[in-house]
């Protein structure tokens, strides 16, 4: 038997792969497959982050336009506001979790005294000490001043350049790292006194830095706490530079100058408490012939001088005045403002302060008109404080915190309302929306989708 011829290279079988060459193989296909199980989860991970950023991008446009709608809700509430000059009563608008689409608003207001909670009002702007009107005393006499910040508050805002004892000017400034000089002119905003000298972040926000009215306990836990479970603001608190308010009465009426009016004054007394009874209040206060001009430091003055009763006052009170000047400015609303600010007045102090707060409690409809600190204060501390009181208001802040859908994408927007023209105008508006939460925990906690089972008993 012969053998076949043998094959040439060309037509030869392959020969059978070797196990070493198989196994190379099977393990980059391991490689390769793992490779692109881990480009195919970074890339679910890359998608899921841009999902969750475009979420929550939605979430904070959505605040964003929340925000601003409760701003033209505010302002609607208060151009139809039928107490004019007075603080709209919370019955009258919506202040918690308002719905606007899929986003939620706040109103956060500021509460009489320590609550773990935040509370949800409008803010009266004449609750607060002016900071272009006080006085140094005044200044001082606010929680965590100093002398020496007081002093350059001063210096600020005056027009010379001419330091007051304790305080600095331009010459100070002009030293610093980044050098500017003193403005020596009214302040814009309270936010002008982080540019002043001693105004430290301390002092301006106190334990409150996240500025919501409430000690929250992340505050609490900090180390420039007292740690006595009660809120110490700071400055920021109890200082404004709005307080303007039209010397008219709220109908929009002229009023009665009563240090030059005398006609105007008799007719306006014969019209609502009768002639008998004009006749003798006039005669009182010292108009006891044609030619008499008797002058009177405030409306007050004339009501003590008058022998007037309370309730004849507050018929007369809106319709008075001892100034012919368009506005008044840097008068303190003695219906709400708190102690701290109260205190700082002239004739108040620390003890008269806690007294007229404890005395309005639950009396808003007597509270019409200034008389009634007269039943509170003795004459001579009445007199003392009342060319600096009203019982009115013209600008209101409203401190709007807003969501969006689930509950993310914070804002914050911080507006101050001008009532003392025709209609009411933002006069001052600030984006506070990295200050952080400042809604409390028990809201965090349901917007979250949780039920909040933290004990806050103190």
């Amino acid at each position: 038997m012969t053998m076949p011829p043998s094959l040439s290279p060309i037509g030869q079988a392959p020969a059978a792969p070797s196990r070493s060459r198989r196994g190379v193989v099977f393990i980059l296909v391991l490689w390769i497959c793992l490779a692109l199980a881990g480009l195919a989860v970074a890339f679910g991970h890359s998608m899921m982050l841009e999902h969750r950023a475009a979420a929550n991008s939605t979430a904070g446009l959505a605040a964003a336009q929340a925000v601003q709608a409760a701003g033209r809700y505010v302002r609607h509430v208060l151009q139809n506001n039928d107490d004019p000059g007075r603080m709209p009563d919370l019955d009258t608008y919506e202040a918690e979790a308002v719905e606007i689409g899929d986003a939620q608003f706040w109103i956060l207001g500021r509460a009489d005294d320590n609550k773990a909670e935040p509370v949800f009002a409008l803010i009266d702007e004449a609750s607060k000490l002016n900071l272009n009107t006080a006085t140094r005393e005044m200044l001082e006499a606010l929680p965590r001043m100093t002398p020496n910040l007081a002093a350059s508050i001063i210096d600020w805002r005056d027009s010379d350049s001419d330091p007051t004892p304790d305080g600095v000017e331009s010459d100070y400034y002009l030293r610093l790292a980044t050098p500017y000089t003193a403005k020596n002119s009214a302040f814009e905003t309270v936010d002008e006194l982080r540019l002043v000298a001693g105004a430290d972040w301390d002092i301006l926000t106190g334990e409150d830095t996240n500025h919501n009215g409430v000690l929250d306990a992340w505050e609490e836990s900090t180390s420039s706490t007292n740690h006595d479970a009660r809120l110490d603001p700071g400055i920021f608190e109890y200082l404004t530079v709005y307080t303007r308010e039209p010397n008219r009465a709220t109908d929009g009426a002229a009023r009665t100058n009563i240090n030059s009016n005398r006609q105007e004054l008799q007719q306006l007394l014969t019209d609502q408490l009768g002639a008998p009874r004009a006749n003798a209040i006039m005669a009182a206060a010292g108009f006891t012939g044609p030619q008499s001009r008797p002058q009177f430091s405030s409306t007050l003055h004339f009501y003590y001088r008058g022998r007037m009763t309370v309730d004849e006052f507050a018929k007369v009170d809106d319709r008075l005045t001892t100034s012919n000047a368009q506005y008044l400015y840097g008068l303190v609303n003695v219906n709400t403002a708190p102690a701290a600010v109260l205190t700082c007045l002239p004739g108040i102090g620390p003890d008269y302060a806690d007294k007229l707060v404890a005395y309005r409690l639950g009396k808003q409809d007597e509270l019409r008109s200034l008389a009634w600190v007269t039943l509170v204060l003795d004459q001579e501390s009445a007199l003392r404080a009342a060319s600096g009181l009203t019982v009115r208001t013209y600008q209101v802040a409203a401190d709007v915190v807003a969501v969006g859908p689930n509950g993310h994408g914070l804002r914050r927007g911080h507006f101050v309302f001008d009532l003392s023209g025709s209609s009411p105008v933002i006069a001052y508006y600030r984006d506070d929306s990295a200050l952080g939460w400042p809604l409390g925990p028990t809201l965090r906690a349901q917007l979250a989708g949780f039920t909040q089972t933290e004990d806050r008993t103190p």
